[in-house]
């Protein structure tokens, strides 16, 4: 009588979420397929439908993954009172941007926009993941109000608003590779917009 099958365990989610954030990023979620990545996890395609129910959703929790990881780190810059509130904006705009072209976390947020017109689930996801971000900003722009070092016109919020706007349009031809966009020009170019937007006095 032959032996019986064990069961192989589950992938950790991290670990899933790595392999799914690597494939999307080098191919896109339209190539991705459940079966293509369980067999790089060794796991079934039903078994990852079973925990993610599709890949939007699959998609929305890499994401969303990979932001919490970026957002350890960017509470722990800005809650350093030490450093100067132009210091903390230019660690702000550093992890906001993109590595370079292909970064994988920027990928994603592309993808998420592309297919959020036709999910409320991922609009909402999206909206979820973007709100620390926002707030944290305008808690930034909030303090260098109050202690003088910035002179914004109007709420907090709504300069935030703008910024992240500006990021997110100097960050896209940045991920994907645009001819002549480079990580320091678009970091000049949000320092720059940044300063002007908030009322920082010139050297």
């Amino acid at each position: 009588m032959a032996p019986p099958r064990t069961r192989r365990p589950a992938r950790p989610r991290e670990e899933v979420y790595a392999a799914a954030r690597a494939a999307i990023a080098e191919h896109g979620l339209a190539r991705l397929t459940m079966a293509g990545l369980g067999q790089q996890l060794g796991m079934s395609a039903g078994h990852l439908l079973y925990y993610f129910g599709s890949k939007d959703q699959l998609l929305l929790e890499t994401l969303r993954w990979s932001e919490t990881q970026l957002g350890e780190r960017r509470t722990r810059e800005l809650a350093r009172h030490d450093l100067p509130v132009l210091e903390r904006l230019a660690r702000y705009i550093d992890l906001y941007l993109p590595e370079g072209p292909g970064d994988p976390r920027w990928i994603l947020w592309i993808e998420v926009w592309s297919r959020s017109p036709e999910t409320a689930d991922l609009r909402q996801g999206q909206l979820d993941i973007e709100t620390p971000w926002q707030n944290d900003l305008s808690a930034l722009i909030t303090e260098g109000r109050t202690t003088g070092v910035l002179t914004p016109t109007g709420p907090a919020a709504d300069r935030a608003t703008q910024l992240r706007a500006l990021f997110d349009g100097l960050a896209v031809p940045l991920a994907i590779g645009l001819p002549a966009t480079t990580r320091d020009r678009a970091t000049a170019q949000a320092t720059s917009a940044a300063h002007a937007l908030l009322g920082v006095p010139p050297k």
